[in-house]
């Protein structure tokens, strides 16, 4: 664990010091929703507090629902935001296929900017996890042989892994908490586009192609050519996703005239 030795206010209490520093971890993606805090005297160690200090400043973290504490288990970062599943909002966009345009457009804007970003502020430690997500869904390609396509549902969470692993390394916690918040309709609009494109030669072709470009750019670090990429990507899948649609309406349309109906 990695922690950010950022200038705090000197009029601090030690103990909102402690839960100054631990706010910052978490928006920084160091310790995530869900994650357990880790021991009290590894954080004392790696923070430089008392474990006074520290306890105090996890009292003051619950009180503001921050992290949670369960008896037997200890302490974990809270779900900062509120499940997908019970928003009917997110029932709404699932529900109505039109949305998955949208979201690429949504991508279009944030993906951009975070591969731009990756490329710029990105540290050895991120373009390290970077390749392991890029490696995991490269081999993950690699191993479907002959005519036989990769798992569409392991493929798309390998695929949505690399792409957040992008967005981690821009170093801006509005941004990666912004796509954490839409999260479940991201893998899905991920999932789709490689169900309606990826066994046709040509798009997959592109899909990987690319994601290698993208990868390339933020690993050499330039910061343009990286935001490109990233547009390209997901423009080409939007294209490529109305050009099936155009498709499927023209084969409908000849059934029609076949059938009598035109």
């Amino acid at each position: 664990m990695q922690v950010m030795n950022s200038a705090l206010p000197s009029d601090l209490r030690a103990p909102e010091q402690a839960a100054a520093r631990l706010e910052q971890l978490i928006l920084d993606g160091v310790l995530k929703p869900g994650q357990m805090i880790p021991s009290e005297r590894l954080l004392c160690e790696r923070l430089g507090i008392s474990r006074p200090s520290l306890r105090e400043g996890l009292r003051l973290l619950r009180g503001k629902g921050i992290i949670e504490t369960r008896h037997g288990k200890g302490s974990s970062v809270a779900q900062l935001l509120p499940s997908a599943d019970i928003s009917p909002l997110m029932h709404l966009f699932r529900d109505h296929p039109r949305t998955l345009y949208d979201l690429l457009e949504v991508r279009a804007l944030l993906e951009g900017e975070s591969a731009r970003l990756a490329a710029q502020r990105g540290t050895p430690a991120d373009r390290v996890l970077i390749r392991r997500h890029y490696e995991a869904m490269a081999a993950c390609i690699r191993e479907a042989t002959g005519d036989t396509l990769p798992d569409a549902q392991q493929l798309a969470r390998l695929d949505h892994a690399f792409h957040h692993a992008i967005c981690e390394a821009s170093h801006n916690p509005v941004l990666v908490h912004t796509l954490q918040g839409i999260n479940d309709l991201l893998l899905s609009s991920v999932f789709a586009s490689l169900r309606n494109l990826y066994h046709r030669p040509i798009p997959r072709g592109q899909i990987n192609a690319q994601h290698t470009a993208i990868y390339r750019a933020v690993m050499d670090q330039l910061p343009e050519v990286a935001e490109q990429a990233a547009l390209h990507h997901l423009h080409s899948i939007r294209d490529s996703l109305r050009e099936l649609e155009a498709e499927d309406e023209r084969l409908v349309r000849s059934a029609m005239r076949l059938e009598g109906f035109g």
